[in-house]
């Protein structure tokens, strides 16, 4: 192979190290996933942007019936009276929820007047325990028709103050998964079971690392008795939190009479869980793996896998180079790279091959190839990984590039989840001993490399979280690994057991 440097430039500006928040922006535009809607708080999502979440959606959506649940859709409109059931729920998502309390418009004056005053008002779901709890109460009524297992693609609202594009809008996308289980040992294993799941997609397919753990009761699912999560590393040092799964023990199920007759026909409430992901995980993956020159997407959940760019410097050589990057797309089509056929585009647009370059590096797809009049003559093939930070132009036969197409596309997924990790790894400090040590850490330039998360020990006493707010850190997880050993409470001095991740977040 012949390698050609390139010149290094950036696409992005500013670069995450000038302003991360302005350059994650940036690269949303860049790579032409999202745009502000004119409704504020919510989002236009793109082709390029819905096709990520597409694969997202056919990934997870597999392994969520593989593991013997059924897909359902249940009302956007949550009466207002199932809300109140649950007392620690409402309060919870209170000041989050949209409201519709009138069922038509009447021209008053030349404007539309909302008339027609609902006698309940109706919410905008924000999430459907409880209006999915109201099935479960009719479908529900002997063990033998426990577990039951369904999940829902939906949309949810969620009143957003400071709105950010896949991180926090008012609109997202989402699945969320609802059980119902005789025991609460099944409610548990299924907990995690699903938590598990979300790691493998998670780690597996999007190459982002993560750290799997249990939320403090301060950060806690309203209404849940356990929530667990999987918390990332952005590459600002916070954390994104990338789901969550709720073990909600008898709660809803109370609130809702989910009652079943057992095999010794008594009376017993049942055991729920829920369990999420949503849009915001497109919002991980570029500022985990996204760099100064847009978005890098990982092979597995790529829309394309390989952009064939035609270079055409006379009309005459048109057909020619037209007809022989055809040829090499149907050749690489015949190939598989994670129990799919290689996914290839032709880009045939009237532009110039510099500017087409350029644009799928923004949108970050793994592999681009320019075919001009000399590749036609000696069988080769100009190569850029994206991957590569410095976009080298890598001359090789076409050949040897069909026949490594699935394991160079397997290099590329590895690469990012190794680079992911490595980050996660040298921004988790575990040397911090005290509180003043902790404030010091958070409140520091991010100039001098004091960033990232800190795993400590913490006492267990939600009545400290308190002591956090003021630096805008919370307790991300307690890891499921635990160390076991003995020390002292970060926050309080006290003795301590728990291991604790400390992070600002998104």
């Amino acid at each position: 192979m012949n390698m050609t440097p390139k010149k290094q430039k950036h696409a992005i500006s500013p670069m995450r190290s000038e302003d991360y928040p302005e350059w994650y922006q940036q690269v949303i535009k860049a790579a032409d996933l999202a745009e502000n809607a004119p409704v504020r708080g919510c989002m236009v999502i793109k082709p390029w942007g819905y096709a990520i979440w597409e694969n997202i959606r056919q990934l997870l959506d597999a392994q969520i019936k593989a593991t013997g649940h059924e897909n359902a859709y249940f009302p956007l409109f949550i009466p207002l009276s199932f809300f109140e059931k649950e007392a620690k729920h409402v309060e919870g998502f209170a000041k989050e929820c949209a409201v519709v309390t009138h069922h038509r418009l009447e021209e008053k004056n030349g404007r539309l007047i909302p008339t027609g005053e609902l006698e309940e008002p109706l919410i905008v779901r924000p999430t459907s325990e409880t209006i999915i709890g109201d099935a479960f109460s009719r479908w529900v009524e002997s063990y033998r028709d426990l577990p039951l297992l369904i999940n829902q693609w939906a949309n949810v609202v969620r009143w957003e103050m400071r709105p950010r594009v896949f991180l926090r809008t008012t609109e997202f996308l989402w699945q969320e998964g609802h059980t119902a289980h005789a025991t609460h040992a099944e409610a548990v294993e299924e907990t995690l079971k699903m938590l598990e799941v979300y790691r493998r997609i998670l780690e597996e397919e999007l190459a982002i690392p993560v750290i799997v753990g249990e939320k403090s009761p301060g950060e806690r699912f309203p209404g849940a008795e356990h929530t667990y999560t999987l918390e990332a590393m952005m590459q600002d040092g916070k954390a994104l939190q990338s789901c969550t799964s709720h073990d909600l023990g008898q709660n809803f199920a109370k609130a809702s009479n989910i009652k079943f007759n057992t095999a010794d026909e008594q009376t017993q409430y049942a055991y729920t869980t829920s369990w999420g992901m949503t849009t915001r995980v497109i919002g991980s993956l570029i500022m985990c793996h996204g760099d100064d020159d847009g978005l890098r997407l990982p092979p597995r959940i790529s829309p394309k896998h390989v952009v064939i760019i035609p270079i055409i410097p006379k009309p005459e050589l048109e057909q020619a180079i037209l007809s022989y990057a055809e040829k090499l797309a149907q050749e690489l089509r015949s190939k598989n790279y994670a129990n799919q056929a290689v996914v290839v585009h032709i880009d045939k647009r009237d532009r110039r091959g510099g500017e087409k370059n350029w644009e799928w590096i923004k949108k970050g797809v793994p592999l681009r190839i320019e075919i001009g009049p000399r590749d036609l003559e000696a069988g080769t093939i100009t190569l850029g990984r994206r991957d590569d930070p410095t976009h080298a132009k890598i001359v090789c036969s076409t050949a040897d590039f069909v026949k490594q197409i699935s394991e160079m596309l397997g290099e590329i997924q590895n690469n990012y989840y190794r680079q992911a990790k490595a980050y996660l790894d040298a921004h988790t400090h575990k040397n911090l001993e005290n509180f003043a040590q902790l404030k010091a850490f958070f409140t520091s330039s991010n100039e001098n490399g004091q960033q990232g998360f800190v795993l400590a020990k913490w006492c267990g006493d939600p009545e400290t979280e308190s002591l956090l707010q003021d630096l805008k850190v919370t307790i991300r997880c307690l890891p499921l690994q635990q160390s076991h050993t003995n020390g002292q409470c970060i926050l309080t001095g006290r003795a301590a057991v728990l291991d604790a991740i400390f992070a600002k977040s998104y």
